[in-house]
C-alpha cells in the first residue's frame, strides 16, 4: 500500500467497564455509539459532531490510501456497468387482464413499476423510481402491490436507508397518490378483497415489527385499527397474502420458533385465527387450498416435512403426513396452486424443484446438469394455473427465467440475462470441492475460474462466506465477479456451517455453543483450496458481510496468516456488546441465534470467546477494509468503527486497516444500481491491491 500518506486517525480511549457473570469487560470505544441513535436513523444530521468528525476522518484516510487506485476503480465500474443491460425489464407476471412487472430506462438508477395488457401491448408506468428518488439522497422501494380490482397500487419507500418505510397508494387512472400516508412501516402490505383497505406492520420506536394494523382508504393513519400485537419483543412479525389470496397470513417467529394466524380478507372487521399455538423449537408455515391447509414444518423432522390439516381445525392434533421427512433433504419452501404443490429442496448444497400433482399424488423433478447451480421459484399472482416460473443460473451461466407447465412437463425460456459487453460461458469453469473440517465434517466449496487457469498455487483467490441464520449461499451467476476472475482470480464460496447448505442440522452445527464451527469451516475451506493448487497462503482475500462480516473478524483473529486481505461489509463484529443491549432493534430477536448473555452465563462466555471485537490481539493482521452505513439498523455503524479503532491500537504489524462509512445509506449500501457499483469497485480494487495485481 501507499506509505506516503498521513497517519491513520486514532480514536481517543474512554474506558467503560462493567462486570457480568463474574467477568469484567472494558470497552475503550463505547463512546462511538451515539446515545441518540434512534434519532440518527430518522435524521442522519443529528449525529453527534464528535462522532461525525471521527467517521469523516476515517473516510478521508481510506480515500487517501485507495485514492491512487481511482483509475482502476473507474475501470472496474465501467466493466461492471458494461455487463448490465441498462434498459432491462422483468418477465411480466399475469393477473387477470394485466401482466405486472418492472423495467429500467437507459441510464436509470431505479426501477419503473408498471403493467401491460396480459396478451401484450404497451407498458404503462405507475411508479417512476428515478423521478421519486430526485428529492432524496437515498431511495429504496419497499413493497408494491396492486389492488384486487386493479385500480390502485400500494407502494412503499425508504428515504434514509434506515428501513422505515412509508406507504402510499397511487391511482392507476390519474397517476396520482391518494391522500393516504402510512408511516413507520416494514414496507409490505396485503390488500383486502374489496380493495378498500390493507393490512401492514408498524415498526415501533426501537425498530421492531410487532403490530399489525388495518388501514381503510380515505382515513388518517391515527384511525387505523390494531389487528394484532405481538407481546414478545424477540419476535419478528410480517404479513403476506396466502396462496389462494383468501387470507392475510400474520407470520411471527424468531430463529427457532414460529406461529401463524389467518385473517379473512373478505371481512373488513376480521380478527386473526390461530393455526397452531407456538411451541418452542417448532417452526411451520401454511398455504391454503379450499378447505385444506398445507403446512411445512420441522415438527419431528429436522429437515422439514409437509403435512395437511382441515381449515376448520388446523391444530397439530389434526396434522396428517403428506411428504415425509428425509434426513439430509432440506425442504426450503413450498408453493401451492389449485392443482399442484411445488417444493424447493436442497441436498448436499444442490437445489431441486419437485412438483406434486394433487389429483393423483404423482411427483416429478425438474432436472439440471451442472455440478453447482442455483434455483429460485417465483410465486405468481394467480392460483388457478398450471404455470410455474423459476430461475436457473450457475457461476458460469447467466440467469435464465423459465415458465414450466406442471401438467405437460414442458418448459419455455422467457428470458436469458443479457451481458451487453459479452460473456462466453465456455471460457470459465465452475466446480466444487469438499473441504474437511477439523472434526471431519465435509464442507462444500463452489469454485469459479477461467478455463486457462494454471493450478500451481500462484493465483489470487477471493473466498466468500456467510454462515449464519440458516441462510445458504447459492452458486448463482453474478456478473460483477468476472472483473476479478478475468484478472486471474479464483472466486470461491464456502458453504459453511451456520447455513442450511447441507440441511437444517448444518445450521444447528454452526450456531450458539457451536458457532466456532462456522469459522473453522471457513479456514478449512481456505486450506483445502491451497492444497488443491488453486492458490497459496497470503494470496487469499476473504469477503463477507453482515453476519458474514462477523466471520471476517473471527478468521482475522484466528487465522490471519492465511489472508492477504479481508473485506468486511457492514460487519457484525461487536457481538457481545450488541447482545447485551436489549434496546437495540435486533437484539432480543437475535438471542435464539447467539444466546442471551444477559441472563445466561454460558452464553456470555461463549460469545466472549469468539466475538471479533473482544478478541483483537497484539499480533500482525492482514490488510482490512471495513465498510459501514450510518443509518444501518441491522449492524449499527459503531460496530465496525469500534473494531477498526481497537485493531489499530492493538495490532503489532500488517494492515493497513481501513474504515469507509457511507454517511447516507444503511445496511444495503447505496440504493441506485450504478451507485452501488462504486462500492463494489472499491472492495475489488482493495482486493487486487492486496495481492499485488495493481
Amino acid at each position: 500500500m501507499n506509505t506516503s500518506v498521513e497517519a491513520p486517525p486514532r480514536a481517543p480511549r474512554h474506558p467503560a467497564s462493567r462486570t457480568l457473570h463474574g467477568i469484567t469487560i472494558t470497552d475503550d470505544y463505547a463512546w462511538l455509539k451515539d446515545e441518540n441513535w434512534q434519532d440518527v436513523l430518522r435524521d442522519p444530521g443529528r449525529l453527534d459532531p464528535e462522532i461525525r468528525a471521527y467517521l469523516e476522518a476515517e473516510n478521508r484516510y481510506t480515500e487517501s490510501l485507495l485514492g491512487p487506485l481511482q483509475p482502476l476503480r473507474q475501470e472496474l465500474v465501467r466493466e461492471m456497468r458494461g455487463r448490465i443491460k441498462e434498459d432491462d425489464s422483468s418477465v411480466p407476471v399475469p393477473d387477470g387482464p394485466f401482466a405486472y412487472g418492472s423495467k429500467y430506462r437507459q441510464g436509470g438508477q431505479h426501477q419503473l413499476i408498471g403493467r401491460q395488457p396480459r396478451d401484450g401491448g404497451d407498458f404503462q408506468t405507475i411508479l417512476d423510481g428515478d423521478a421519486l428518488a430526485k428529492a432524496s439522497g437515498y431511495f429504496h422501494f419497499g413493497g408494491t402491490r396492486h389492488s384486487p380490482d386493479h385500480r390502485l397500487e400500494a407502494w412503499s419507500a425508504d428515504l434514509r436507508g434506515s428501513e422505515y418505510f412509508t406507504v402510499r397508494v397511487r391511482d392507476w387512472q390519474t397517476g396520482e397518490d391518494l391522500p393516504d400516508v402510512v408511516e413507520q412501516t416494514s414496507g409490505s402490505i396485503v390488500w383486502g378483497r374489496d380493495s378498500r383497505f390493507f393490512l401492514y406492520v408498524r415498526v415501533d420506536e426501537n425498530h421492531r415489527p410487532l403490530q399489525v394494523f388495518r388501514h381503510r382508504l380515505g382515513t388518517p393513519q391515527s384511525a387505523d385499527a390494531l389487528v394484532y400485537e405481538e407481546k414478545d419483543t424477540g419476535w419478528f412479525t410480517r404479513v403476506e397474502e396466502s396462496a389462494s389470496g383468501r387470507f392475510c397470513i400474520i407470520a411471527g417467529g424468531d430463529h427457532d420458533t414460529s406461529e401463524q394466524q389467518l385473517v379473512d380478507l373478505a371481512d373488513p372487521a376480521a380478527t386473526p385465527r390461530l393455526v397452531a399455538p407456538r411451541e418452542k423449537g417448532v417452526q411451520y408455515s401454511v398455504a391454503d387450498r379450499g378447505d385444506q391447509l398445507f403446512i411445512l414444518t420441522n415438527l419431528d423432522a429436522i429437515d422439514f416435512r409437509i403435512v395437511t390439516a382441515p381449515l376448520s381445525a388446523p391444530g397439530r392434533e389434526n396434522w396428517r403426513e403428506l411428504v415425509p421427512h428425509r434426513p439430509g433433504v432440506y425442504v426450503l419452501g413450498i408453493d401451492l396452486y389449485a392443482g399442484h404443490l411445488v417444493r424447493l429442496e436442497r441436498s448436499r448444497a444442490l437445489p431441486s424443484i419437485v412438483i406434486r400433482d394433487l389429483g393423483d399424488d404423482g411427483e416429478h423433478s425438474i432436472a439440471f446438469d451442472e455440478t453447482a447451480y442455483s434455483l429460485d421459484v417465483s410465486g405468481g399472482y394467480e392460483f388457478e394455473t398450471t404455470t410455474l416460473r423459476f430461475t436457473y443460473s450457475s457461476m458460469t451461466t447467466p440467469a435464465e427465467v423459465y415458465d414450466y407447465d406442471m401438467a405437460r412437463r414442458t418448459r419455455v425460456l422467457r428470458k436469458r440475462q443479457e451481458i451487453p459487453s459479452g460473456h462466453d460461458p465456455s471460457a470459465y469453469v465452475t466446480t466444487r470441492l469438499m473441504a474437511r473440517a477439523a472434526d471431519g465434517a465435509e464442507v462444500p466449496v463452489s469454485i469459479l475460474h477461467r478455463r486457462d487457469l494454471a493450478r500451481d498455487g500462484s493465483a489470487p483467490l477471493l473466498l466468500y462466506g456467510y454462515g449464519s441464520y440458516g441462510l445458504a449461499m447459492p452458486a448463482s451467476f453474478a456478473a460483477n465477479r468476472l472483473s476479478l476472475v478475468d484478472r486471474g482470480f479464483v472466486y470461491a464460496i464456502a458453504h459453511i456451517r451456520g447455513g442450511t447448505d447441507k440441511g437444517w442440522s448444518w445450521y444447528l452445527d454452526g450456531k450458539r455453543e457451536k458457532k466456532t464451527n462456522t469459522f473453522d469451516d471457513f479456514v478449512a475451506s481456505a486450506r483445502a483450496l491451497i492444497d488443491a493448487g488453486y492458490t497459496s497462503a497470503k494470496r487469499i482475500v476473504a469477503h463477507g458481510g453482515s453476519a458474514g462480516g462477523m466471520l471476517m473478524g473471527a478468521v482475522a483473529n484466528r487465522a490471519g496468516e492465511l489472508f492477504a486481505g479481508i473485506v468486511a461489509e457492514v460487519p457484525f463484529v461487536d457481538v457481545l456488546n450488541t447482545m447485551l443491549d436489549d434496546k437495540l432493534p435486533l437484539t432480543p430477536p437475535e438471542w435464539p441465534e447467539w444466546g442471551n448473555p444477559i441472563t445466561d452465563a454460558a452464553a456470555f462466555r461463549t460469545i466472549l470467546s469468539y466475538s471479533p471485537y473482544e478478541n483483537v490481539a497484539a499480533k500482525p493482521y492482514p490488510a482490512i477494509l471495513a465498510m459501514a452505513g450510518l443509518t444501518d439498523p441491522r449492524v449499527t455503524y459503531w460496530e465496525p468503527a469500534k473494531w477498526v479503532a481497537r485493531l489499530r491500537a492493538t495490532m503489532t504489524g500488517g494492515g493497513p486497516v481501513l474504515l469507509r462509512t457511507n454517511m447516507g445509506a444503511g445496511h444495503g449500501g447505496s440504493s441506485g444500481r450504478f451507485d452501488r457499483l462504486d462500492e463494489v469497485a472499491l472492495a475489488y480494487a482493495f482486493a487486487l491491491r492486496t495481492v499485488g495485481r495493481v
